[in-house]
């Protein structure tokens, strides 16, 4: 069972007494809207994706947030507790990969402008430039896997509606 001790750190209860309703975040919605694993019905829709934004951190807490796009099938879920995704080289900088070298803990962001959804996962990370977790993508040169700890499927509420266009040259 997800405790409120082990899903809110003592600043953010702070921060829900001082600007949020006392109580709200009771054991009951804890466990409704606060989860330890991805639930099946929402594997199409990751797995679906086009895109996410990936953010990291160094141990001494300085963040990067990162796009990661490449249309459908950017993401593989293994399993409720486990993803992967690939890395192709970007602008070089390594940026997130040099971030989960030095602190594994990441948070994903998934959202569909055209219905309001969104979905955060949280875990940890390891980057594979070698072995089995290849072969989940075709010529990845890397592939992240998270081992998923915390799920939050968020409201739509705020999330702007935008029709996709298509791709151009």
């Amino acid at each position: 069972m997800i405790t409120r001790a082990a899903t809110f750190h003592a600043s953010e209860c702070a921060a829900q007494e001082r600007w949020g309703r006392p109580g709200l975040w009771d054991q009951a919605r804890i466990q409704r809207l606060i989860w330890d694993h991805v639930p099946q019905e929402f594997h199409g829709r990751i797995e679906g994706a086009p895109f996410f934004f990936l953010a990291t951190s160094n141990r001494q807490g300085a963040c990067d947030c990162s796009f990661k796009g490449g249309g459908p099938g950017l993401v593989r879920m293994l399993d409720t507790r486990n993803l992967v995704f690939p890395d192709f080289d970007g602008n070089h900088a390594f940026m997130s990969l040099g971030n989960i070298l030095d602190n594994p803990q990441v948070g994903l962001l998934f959202i569909d402008f055209s219905n309001g959804g969104r979905l955060r996962i949280n875990g940890r990370a390891a980057i594979h430039d070698k072995g089995p977790e290849l072969a989940y993508f075709d010529s990845a040169p890397r592939v992240v896997s998270v081992c998923i700890e915390q799920v939050v499927p968020n409201c739509s509420a705020h999330i702007p509606r935008l029709i996709p266009v298509g791709r151009s040259g």
